[in-house]
Order: structure tokens, then C-alpha cells, then sequence
């Protein structure tokens, strides 16, 4: 059995971040380790939250010859007239694979972090008959504890971004899909407790929902995140406890979790590793997660996943919920 994967979770770093990656470089790293095709997060800076910034998004894969398996999210904001805008993107350009919105603030200030900010969102691509995914990072901020974070002790990253935060932020958006009847596919992204992937396989009864889970969250726990050096560790939502990760890997091996995404995220050396004379909030989130992507995979056969399962959760789920990706 030939196996192909889909990745639906990386950040290419074009424009006034190429410094870090390019749409070249992470699809080169893609086809290294056997994805095919990727879908790109809105969270770029500048954002990608218009048509015109779509367009130009997809001009820049087309100018780095890499258009052939990319695609890409439009962000949501808090105006209506937006996400209206937003969905007849999505309906009128292929290469628009869904809406993205940002519950939590994670890199960058693309964000809809007010509950009733989230209403409108809801509430607007419903009036709309919007039928097409809405993947959503789940974090409540108002649930955060930034006085707990210590650059100098990594771990202390999952206590200022505690799993409740996750788990509240996950039944909130369940609720508005259920109070304003959502007719969209609703997909959490690298989810990180087993709490929340119960959540999302309760909700299945009624609604269209899926979650991601990455290879991070299933392979590294607070135990790897002891000294400075761990750092690059530090990702949103963080890493968690190694029960948590043991419960994570169970819960994909039952099918509870539908895809791998890798949320491949580079940044630059100097903004993961540490410096005395940096500030707290100076260290980035994110883990360029891609470039282990084979290794994973090699490590769920050896934990008994067969091909079989490993084609749903990296090709035909992600397939099933985002239809448009290699039509």
C-alpha cells in the first residue's frame, strides 16, 4: 500500500516574515516527507483575511512554482461584512480550503478572543448557509495565567496556559455551533487533552466535527521541558502532562482523533533559545514539526498502527473534511 499525506496545518512564513520559511522551503520539506499537499494558516503578517491578500498569497506560490498541492485558510475577524466576504471566497476560489478562526490568540494578532465577538461568527456564517470548514484554536484567554510563565523553566508554560483553558474553550464553540445551527464542519485543531477529543466525539451526534492532533502533543510531554534548553518546546496550546500524551496516542489509535496535523511552525533560532537579557514574552511559539514527519509515522507502526489507519488520519479524513484538497 502506497501511502500519501496531507498535511492541513503548517505556517509558511512568506512576506515580513520569510526569515524564517517560505512557501518553497516548506513544500521542498514537504515532499521530503511524503505530503502531497498542505493547507497554509492566515495568521501571516499581514494577516490573510481579504481577497486581495488571497490572491496574493497564491501569486507568491505561483512566482516560488509550489501553487501545485498548496492551499490555504482565510482568517476570521469580528466584522460581519468580513466573514460574509470571507465565505464567498471560500465558495469562489479553490485554492481557499476553509476559515480559520483564532478563539485564543496564538502567533501574531489575528484573533476573535470575545465569547460574544465568537457569536457573531457563528451567528453570520450561519444566515449565510455557510457549508464549509471553520477550524478553530481553541484557547479561553480569560482562563490564561501568563504570571506563572518562567523562560528559565519551559514546563511553567502549560501552567500559564492551562488544559481548562482548552477544554472550556471547546465546549464554548461547540455550544454556538449548536445555538445558531452551524451547518459548516467545525474542526479543532491540535487538540491537546483527552477531555477535549470527548467533547468532540460527544458532539458528533449532531453536529459535523472533527479534531487534529499534532505530532508534538503525541510524542513529547512537560517531562521533556525541563531546562532552558527546551524552549523550542514551547508551542500553543502547550505541551502537556505524559499522561495526557499517553492518553492522546490511545485515543487516535481508537479513531477518536481524525487527522495528523503537524502545525509546522519555524521561527528563527534566535527567537527560540535563550538569552538572559530576554524577557518573558519574548520567546516564540511554535515547533517546525514537518521536518519529522516520517519518523512519526514510523513510530505509530511500531506502536501497531496499521497502513490502513495511518491513510485515514493523514489522507482520506483530511480528504472527507476539507473536500476541495486534491480534486
Amino acid at each position: 500500500m502506497i501511502l500519501m499525506h496531507i498535511d492541513p496545518h503548517v505556517h509558511c512564513r512568506d512576506w515580513n516574515q520569510s526569515y524564517k520559511a517560505t512557501i518553497k522551503s516548506v513544500t521542498e520539506l514537504a515532499r521530503s516527507q511524503g505530503v502531497v499537499a498542505f493547507i497554509d494558516m492566515p495568521n501571516t503578517d499581514p494577516p490573510i483575511t481579504t481577497e486581495e491578500l488571497v490572491n496574493r498569497r497564491l501569486e507568491t506560490a505561483r512566482s516560488e512554482g509550489c501553487l501545485d498541492g498548496y492551499y490555504l485558510y482565510i482568517g476570521a475577524t469580528t466584522d460581519p461584512g468580513q466573514i460574509r466576504e470571507a465565505v464567498r471566497i471560500f465558495d469562489s476560489n479553490l485554492k481557499v480550503a476553509g476559515i480559520k478562526m483564532y478563539a485564543g490568540k496564538s502567533v501574531g494578532d489575528l484573533a476573535v478572543t470575545n465569547l460574544e465577538d465568537q457569536r457573531v461568527v457563528y451567528k453570520t456564517l450561519s444566515e449565510v448557509g455557510y457549508k464549509g470548514p471553520l477550524a478553530v484554536h481553541c484557547e479561553k484567554e480569560s482562563l490564561f495565567k501568563p504570571n506563572l510563565w518562567d523562560m528559565t523553566k519551559p514546563y511553567t508554560w502549560g501552567a500559564a496556559r492551562p488544559r481548562e483553558a482548552e477544554i472550556e474553550s471547546v465546549k464554548e464553540q461547540i455550544a454556538l455551533a449548536r445555538e445558531y445551527g452551524f451547518k459548516g464542519k467545525m474542526h479543532i485543531c491540535h487538540i491537546s487533552v483527552p477531555e477535549s477529543v470527548m467533547l468532540v466525539d460527544s458532539a458528533r451526534k449532531d453536529l459535523q466535527i472533527s479534531c487534529g492532533a499534532t505530532p508534538h502533543h503525541l510524542t513529547l510531554s512537560s517531562e521533556d521541558m525541563l531546562t532552558v534548553e527546551h524552549l523550542e518546546y514551547k508551542v500553543n496550546p502547550p505541551i502537556r502532562s505524559h499522561a495526557d500524551m499517553r492518553a492522546m496516542r490511545r485515543l487516535l489509535k481508537e479513531g477518536k482523533i481524525d487527522v495528523i496535523e503537524t502545525d509546522h511552525a519555524p521561527h528563527s533560532p534566535e527567537e527560540k533559545s535563550y538569552n538572559a537579557n530576554k524577557t518573558n514574552d519574548s520567546y516564540m511559539s511554535g515547533i517546525p514539526s514537518l521536518k519529522n514527519y516520517k519518523a512519526f509515522l514510523d513510530g505509530l507502526k511500531k506502536d501497531g498502527f496499521t497502513n490502513e489507519q495511518i491513510d485515514r488520519i493523514t489522507y482520506s479524513n483530511v480528504k472527507g473534511i476539507f473536500m476541495k484538497i486534491m480534486e
